[in-house]
């Protein structure tokens, strides 16, 4: 059976409206640890792993678009940079951490934008590896489990957190570093 063409592209675009969704949801009660919260955690997690539904039907149907290049990272960076946000205004994670991963996600998709004309700046191993631990540091953060194991998990939100944005850092220093040795090869060639 085949499928659509613009299926993936429809599946990520449903990515980015489920942000501004999710985070409504997760303040909507002030952060309490009650069914929005966890219904919060919920759409997030349905969210974030479609991410590899959308990619994985585009390539295996070779229905891969540049649009589709441009707007997967754009999802991904809408959905973590909403629960960092929301985490941050909860008081529940540090706003230095959000803004150290808003700055590399922003500015990784500017570049982009400014690259466009020249060529589609796809994500690279490293970012996804970051994606991966974000969403799993995110979900972590998210999911009041401490109501459920004990105050022990904060060590490892902590952790995974901490994984995350090492990621984040080294990952945004990878595309980076590809770039400039990208460009000086095609100055050089």
């Amino acid at each position: 059976m085949a499928v659509p063409r613009q299926l993936p592209n429809t599946i990520t675009v449903i990515r980015i409206l489920c942000a501004p969704v999710f985070l409504w949801m997760l303040l909507a009660d002030g952060g309490q640890n009650g069914a929005l919260r966890w219904w919060a955690t919920v759409l997030f997690v349905v969210a974030i792993a479609t991410d590899g539904i959308d990619g994985w039907l585009a390539r295996r149907n070779d229905i891969v678009t540049d649009l589709g290049k441009i707007l997967d990272p754009i999802a991904d960076k809408a959905l973590t940079g909403c629960a960092f946000v929301g985490l941050s205004i909860l008081d529940e994670l540090p706003w230095w951490i959000t803004v150290i991963v808003l700055v590399r996600e922003i500015g990784i998709t500017i570049y982009r934008f400014m690259v466009i004309s020249d060529h589609v700046l796809a994500a690279a191993w490293m970012g996804k590896l970051k994606t991966v631990a974000q969403a799993v540091a995110l979900t972590l953060a998210l999911a009041p489990l401490w109501t459920l194991v004990g105050d022990w998990i904060f060590w490892v939100n902590g952790i995974t957190m901490t994984i995350a944005v090492v990621l984040t850092i080294a990952s945004g220093i990878d595309y980076v570093v590809s770039e400039v040795r990208g460009r000086r090869g095609k100055a050089a060639g």
